[in-house]
């Protein structure tokens, strides 16, 4: 009976002190923390298994920062990470932290079925770091209501230089601003045109005249009042929405997919229905097609930390909420991004109207992903991405430095290691 009750005892004890402790998950974004929670519950429901998931949301810059605490210390290492690709190459000095998934990808068929423009985002140096949950497709955002007031139809607005005629039109005969934009614009800009912040060998800004005429192209646009930057400087203020959008200072804002479908909806709610969606404007190529009307800003990516000692369960899950059908839907309908798994793209609730555009936003992003430029992975991207969009852009927009001035400066920030210290 001793030996029975001793046991007994141990496994008691096993129970409640040896239990396996649970995954952790670190998410940049705290609106994707009620997503995670019903995708742990959906995993553990579908397959049958016990599924232990603890996440942690943390803000936009502040989840990397602690990241790479984590990583430098080799304390408190999470097993799961969602990371925006803006950031992601601030882990690719050195070793990578993060599994290469390029084989679990493979076998499992999401090297063929997610979107290449965004499994490109997250590989560097012929590995797979990470899987991107979002097609982070750029369109415009227009005002139909005051379109139709004044006129305007999207097609009149096919390239940046039409975008131009019809805001000097505009301002001419109703003091009336068009585009609202900020420095988060440059890098996509630089792909529509056929260029990128570096080349495929590291070459910073490979292509400087492409890179000048961006800028003076948009620094004129600003001085003659056709395409502004928010009073407090960015888009993305909740401020410039409740103001400048709201009150219809300007008539359009350019944005990723997941622009229109979380920030609009979460700070412009009663603007409902008052907003419509068409493709970015481009420029044209030198036989006189149009060039891409779209590129890709931002987006999160699903990785794997080396240090995690439950790398195949963490796998499984990614792969669930990578490629369940209700998972992909779920994510759209509550407001996150449109997916970039391809066979998602058959679900009508991706492509029914949308509620508060009163338009298919599905049925314009799969129009336009076959247009989606490339991304050039590099270290040094976070850098200047950050670089651009805070220190120079906006001083071109507002005359404090020409663009030559500004892209000379902007080489010389570039070689400093501004970002090393993330």
């Amino acid at each position: 009976m001793r030996i029975l009750s001793f046991i007994a005892f141990l496994l008691a004890f096993h129970a409640i002190y040896l239990k396996a402790k649970p995954l952790v998950m670190w998410i940049s974004s705290f609106q994707d923390q009620v997503y995670y929670e019903k995708m742990v519950e959906w995993y553990a429901k579908k397959s049958g298994k016990s599924f232990d998931l603890e996440i942690k949301a943390y803000g936009f810059r502040e989840m990397p920062d602690k990241l790479g605490v984590a990583f430098r210390t080799g304390q408190g290492i999470p097993d799961l990470v969602q990371l925006d690709e803006t950031f992601f190459g601030v882990f690719l000095n050195g070793p990578s932290p993060f599994l290469n998934l390029s084989e679990r990808a493979r076998k499992s068929g999401l090297s063929q079925t997610l979107h290449p423009r965004r499994l490109e985002v997250f590989t560097y140096k012929n590995e797979l770091l990470g899987l991107p949950q979002s097609l982070s497709a750029m369109m415009m955002y227009y005002r139909k209501d005051l379109f139709e007031d004044f006129g305007i139809e999207p097609a009149d607005l096919s390239t940046w230089g039409e975008l131009a005629e019809v805001g000097a039109r505009l301002m001419d005969n109703h003091s009336q601003r068009l585009l609202a934009l900020d420095g988060t614009l440059f890098d996509v800009l630089l792909r529509q045109k056929g260029s990128d912040l570096f080349d495929r060998k590291g070459k910073f800004l490979p292509d400087q005249k492409v890179a000048l005429e961006v800028l003076t192209e948009f620094a004129e646009m600003s001085q003659a009042q056709i395409a502004v930057m928010p009073d407090r400087g960015s888009i993305f203020d909740p401020v410039f929405f409740s103001g400048d959008l709201e009150n219809g200072e300007v008539l359009c804002v350019a944005g990723a997919d997941w622009y229109g479908l979380d920030l609009f909806q979460q700070f412009a709610p009663a603007m409902q229905g008052a907003w419509g969606m068409m493709p970015l404007p481009t420029w044209r190529k030198k036989n006189g097609e149009l060039g891409p009307r779209t590129a890709t800003f931002a987006g999160q990516g699903l990785m794997i930390c080396k240090a995690s000692k439950s790398q195949d369960e963490a796998w499984n899950f990614i792969e669930f909420v990578m490629k369940d059908k209700g998972a992909n839907a779920e994510r759209f309908l509550q407001g996150n991004s449109f997916p970039a798994y391809l066979p998602s793209w058959k679900d009508r609730r991706l492509l029914d109207e949308h509620e508060y555009f009163e338009q298919s936003m599905g049925k314009l992003l799969v129009e336009l992903a076959d247009e989606i430029p490339p991304v050039v992975v590099d270290p040094r991207r976070p850098q200047a991405i950050f670089l651009m969009q805070e220190n120079y852009f906006g001083s071109v927009m507002f005359g404090s430095l020409s663009p030559r001035e500004a892209l000379s400066q902007y080489r010389e920030a570039m070689k400093t290691g501004w970002g090393e210290s993330r």
